[in-house]
């Protein structure tokens, strides 16, 4: 009854009550041991505590960038939280960690729900781990399209490194994203660059045929496949499949796992991108990583796909073509933002009587107002 009331008389003063609803059912039981004592004097505890709580402190940058490269958890934590918050101080954390980023490597892990993403990249997390290597995992969850939550369960799977202080796991939600990945991965993915970890792994959501924003983003793709996931001509369809510099058939102790083999060598015999001469032909290989069967094997093929793309130049053109999507990707965020200013004002209204009255073509009047927009 207390946490109710209490809550009631927090909303009234424009509290938002539900956190205060468990320290209501405390203070409740505290309370009933003094019957004379009043609700407003319990609720003007709740209040003044939500009130010395609820302004955020302002943020020192170079402090958190300094921490988190000392490799402190919580700093490169609240630096992920900037950046998925998209928080006014966005641009200053970008500009402190580009000196410190570029030196990672980067590895996606994609697939169709149910393949063992998860549980492959916690396989390989503890192979890296092997190698002394620091590494950083961001796993992204789908966001539901009704409810706007997110249940961020892959970290579930990867319990076994969460007491390796040379590991960090972050849980992000697509907030409605698409392509497979959420809108702060790319900054995600410096800040960990910066924090020091040579290897950050990506792991998306489970995707379908047309989700491949990983493989702009990696400089390694992985992607993964179980058996009875499809027949020769779901290999054979573009999409997913194309993007792969390493194919991973997970699962592999399961009836038709050589049958899923033989339609990706059928797919890769049909020509496309890894056909053409020096190119880079994805091998195909088989995994059971609940057991971290193969597990060694895929690594080593990850190594020789790195020391290919060194060696080919092909490693800064596609670092270059990360950068440009990304900065093409923020100039259209800040274009969308202005446009959004522009629904509903009078320049719009304008330009909509005139095509009305046939004054104007709607092409006309549309480059007439995102003239007023860019200048």
């Amino acid at each position: 009854m207390w946490g109710r009331v209490l809550g009631w008389s927090l909303g009234r003063q424009g509290w938002r009550c539900e956190p205060w609803w468990w320290c209501g059912r405390v203070l409740g039981r505290w309370a009933q041991r003094r019957p004379g004592l009043p609700v407003a004097a319990v609720t003007a505890v709740v209040a003044g505590g939500a009130e010395r709580r609820s302004p955020r402190r302002e943020v020192d940058v170079a402090v958190l960038v300094e921490r988190a490269r000392g490799g402190e958890p919580r700093a490169v934590a609240r630096l992920i939280s900037l950046v998925e918050d998209a928080s006014p101080a966005l641009r200053e954390v970008a500009a402190a960690l580009a000196p410190h980023a570029g030196r990672a490597r980067v590895i996606g892990l994609t697939g169709s729900p149910g393949v063992g993403k998860s549980t492959t990249t916690s396989a390989f997390v503890r192979a890296l781990r092997e190698r002394d290597l620091r590494v950083g995992v961001l796993a992204v969850d789908p966001s539901s399209p009704f409810s706007g939550g997110a249940l961020l369960g892959d970290r579930v799977r990867m319990q076994d490194h969460a007491t390796d202080r040379d590991v960090f796991i972050r849980s992000m939600a697509s907030r409605g994203h698409l392509g497979g990945l959420a809108w702060a991965t790319p900054q995600a993915v410096r800040v960990l660059d910066a924090a020091g970890c040579d290897v950050v792994l990506v792991e998306t959501v489970g995707v379908g045929q047309a989700e491949v924003e990983v493989a702009s983003m990696a400089d390694t793709t992985l992607v993964l496949l179980a058996p009875g996931m499809g027949d020769g001509i779901q290999a054979a369809k573009a999409g997913i499949l194309e993007v792969a510099d390493v194919f991973v058939v997970n699962k592999a102790d399961r009836e038709g796992a050589e049958q899923t083999v033989r339609d990706l060598r059928y797919m890769l015999s049909l020509g496309g991108r890894h056909s053409a001469a020096g190119a880079w032909r994805p091998p195909i290989l088989r995994t059971v990583a609940s057991r971290a069967e193969g597990i060694d094997e895929v690594l080593a093929a990850v190594d020789e796909h790195a020391e290919w793309l060194t060696r080919t130049g092909e490693l800064d053109r596609r670092r270059r073509a990360r950068a440009c999507a990304e900065i093409e990707a923020i100039a259209l965020a800040a274009l969308r933002d202005r446009i959004g200013d522009v629904h509903g004002s009078a320049a719009l209204d304008a330009q909509a009587a005139r095509v009305v009255a046939g004054e104007t073509d709607p092409y006309t009047a549309a480059d007439d107002l995102v003239a007023t927009v860019t200048t």
